[in-house]
């Protein structure tokens, strides 16, 4: 199967290794020049009009309740108490294998959320526009680290948390956002990758950040100052708080990428604990799925890999849009979290710039001499090189309602890209 330059073709008309080097170059021109900023916080059903009635958005290609790995249904039960549809675990569970409730990705709605990234209609969520192009994207609030629900974990500590964060902490942040115009993501992501973060799950600079651009409009806000005190501390003491806004940047930059004639580039790469599930930009919104691996990291004392559940998360939009493992030569430091040397986290940047067509005008990288991060995954080089993209991510309890049980390192199956090029071949007949 060859996707090159075919020199018997017509004189004066484009090969199709020309017109899919075109359409690449466009898709990465869009998705690098997007200018992604942190509008607003809004009600999820109120921005996302599916969102109605019992519907829950979650991480990762399409899956239903039986399919559903351990903290993927703990989301869902939890999201179920939260909403007030279920009394306990029990009702929720029953709902749910019922079909009371309706189940669609989030990547079909504009939205990502990391982990289960259960998104339910009364969640606060991040509403990001990219002003380049006019694009919205959204993702719900982050929840800090351990025992929460976007790792599957329900008990009442969790839900409580999620309904302070509804109620005090959103409102707060929208009238500090809305105060100030708005939050740059991606002039924030610039700095804090010069500052020793990578974007997916090295946040510390990037959430400081965006606590010192809010804090004039939350000081401002004319709350309760123990409200406002109580909002402060929860963001700064969060090392993840920036990371839903960068992944709702990251998937208005993909978006823009995406349904793009003769493109061969990934513009989704997401997992829902049971799948890892990828689209590319010429194929249109069709899925190619295979079972998740497991990533093989570091694990929160007692727990172990035997306790780990498959990979789960659309937090692989920051990959996709160049950042995350893709940047890890910018954070040494991530290695303590995710297992593996500084010299790993350089190479891993070194080999992502084998599958990928350019390097982010936006995204630099200090210990590569302010090198572009290496963006724009083509298929065709993955299945040539026998190079999968990089991930790094949190890891989850393969059980419902434990939460994170530690971080790591994993790959997506090298099939769903053979499948996604042989469909892609299939398209424009390429025997």
């Amino acid at each position: 199967m060859s996707l090159d330059h075919d020199p018997a073709q017509t004189p004066g008309n484009d090969t199709l290794g020309q017109k899919i080097d075109a359409a690449n170059q466009t898709a990465l021109e869009r998705m690098t020049s997007a200018r992604p900023v942190l509008k607003s916080v809004a009600i999820a059903r109120d921005v996302i009009p599916a969102l109605q009635e019992r519907r829950l958005l979650h991480a990762g290609p399409p899956i239903d309740w039986p399919r559903m790995s351990g903290p993927m249904r703990g989301a869902v039960i939890g999201a179920a108490i939260f909403e007030g549809w279920a009394k306990d675990a029990e009702s929720a569970e029953a709902m749910a294998k019922s079909g009371e409730i309706d189940f669609a990705p989030c990547h079909h709605h504009q939205t990502v959320g990391p982990m289960a990234g259960v998104t339910s209609p009364s969640m606060a969520v991040y509403v990001v526009e990219n002003e380049t192009h006019g694009n919205l994207a959204y993702s719900n609030l982050n929840e800090g680290y351990g025992k929460v629900l976007r790792y599957g974990a329900y008990s009442s500590e969790v839900l409580d948390r999620l309904r302070w964060m509804n109620q005090t902490m959103a409102p707060l942040v929208r009238k500090a956002l809305e105060s100030s115009g708005g939050l740059d993501v991606r002039t924030l992501l610039a700095e804090a990758l010069h500052m020793g973060d990578e974007g997916h799950n090295r946040n510390k600079a990037g959430s400081l950040l965006m606590l010192k651009a809010l804090a004039p409009g939350l000081t401002a806000s004319g709350a309760e100052p123990a409200d406002i005190s109580e909002t402060l501390a929860f963001i700064g003491d969060t090392a993840l708080s920036v990371l839903n806004p960068v992944m709702a940047a990251c998937k208005a930059m993909a978006d823009v990428a995406h349904g793009i004639e003769h493109c061969t580039l990934v513009s989704t790469m997401a997992r829902n604990g049971t799948d890892f599930g990828i689209r590319i930009s010429g194929l249109g919104d069709r899925w190619f799925t295979a079972p998740a691996a497991t990533p093989d990291g570091l694990y929160f004392t007692g727990f172990s890999a035997d306790d780990a559940n498959p990979d789960i998360g659309d937090s692989t939009i920051t990959e996709t849009a160049g950042i995350g493992a893709f940047a890890m030569a910018a954070a040494p430091a991530i290695v303590s979290f995710v297992s593996g040397s500084p010299q790993d986290a350089l190479h891993s940047t070194l080999e992502m710039y084998e599958i990928t067509v350019g390097e982010h005008p936006h995204f630099t990288i200090p210990p590569l001499d302010f090198r572009g991060s290496p963006v724009g995954i083509d298929v065709r080089k993955v299945v040539e090189l026998g190079i999968t993209p990089r991930v790094n991510t949190g890891i989850a309890h393969r059980e419902a309602g434990i939460g994170q049980v530690g971080a790591g390192l994993v790959r997506p199956p090298m099939e769903i890209f053979e499948q996604a090029l042989t469909a892609f071949a299939e398209l424009h007949d390429i025997g």
